[in-house]
């Protein structure tokens, strides 16, 4: 890959921030070494035709270079592991890949589900009925990974693209305690956080969101 650009909501409010999905992409492109430059749409301009040539749906990330367009977060994550074997070991793709798949199709659905119920429907009278019942398919999702941590730091036992997908998923419920109650995985979370590649990831992506804030009235 050569000539990267990753693109992003300009700003989100506070409780999306360092949660939107292009993270994940600007943290496996800092793991790869992969210099990139960040560009930034604002969420009224994601309809536009311009933008929708990028993403058919109008969603973040995408990411550009010299060998195309690519959209959905996952797919970027796995293609940008491609090329590094840090990120998906030789001996290990299938292993890797299955974890990449548990963490965007079972583990992220119901955390996703409790974050939208939590903020920003909490104040319907569906979600406070619903909310019950999301935590608790949240609490099964999580006592089951759990488990999976007995003995290793990593899902694979070492930091691969699995890590960065599972990872940014726990995130989507950091406003609740429910990942503290399982020790293992708030342990696992911190560990993954406290990564050099991650925290510049962060930045990078949050330095957008400080130069595109809007204006108090």
């Amino acid at each position: 890959m050569e000539k990267i650009a990753v693109w992003g909501f300009s700003w989100v409010p506070p409780f999306a921030q360092g949660l939107v999905r292009d993270l994940r992409v600007r943290w496996a492109l800092e793991e790869a070494g992969l210099a990139y430059e960040s560009h930034w749409i604002d969420i009224e301009e994601r309809n536009s035709d311009a933008y929708r040539r990028k993403h058919p749906f109008g969603m973040v990330p995408v990411l550009e270079s010299r060998d195309g367009t690519l959209i959905e977060s996952g797919a970027i994550v796995h293609a940008i592991a491609e090329q590094c074997e840090a990120l998906l070991p030789p001996g290990q793709h299938a292993e890797t890949l299955t974890w990449m798949f548990t963490a965007l199709n079972t583990v992220e659905p119901p955390l996703w589900n409790l974050f939208v119920i939590d903020q920003l429907h909490h104040d319907e009278a569906w979600a406070k009925l619903r909310r019950a019942g999301a935590v608790d398919e949240v609490k099964a999702r999580l006592a089951a990974l759990s488990e999976c941590f007995d003995g290793r730091d990593y899902l694979l036992g070492r930091f691969t693209a699995a890590d960065i997908l599972m990872a940014t998923a726990l995130r989507f419920i950091r406003h609740t305690d429910l990942v503290a109650d399982f020790p293992r995985l708030d342990a696992y979370v911190k560990r993954c956080e406290a990564r050099l590649a991650f925290q510049a990831a962060l930045r990078n992506q949050a330095t957008g969101y400080a130069r595109n804030a809007p204006i108090a009235a």
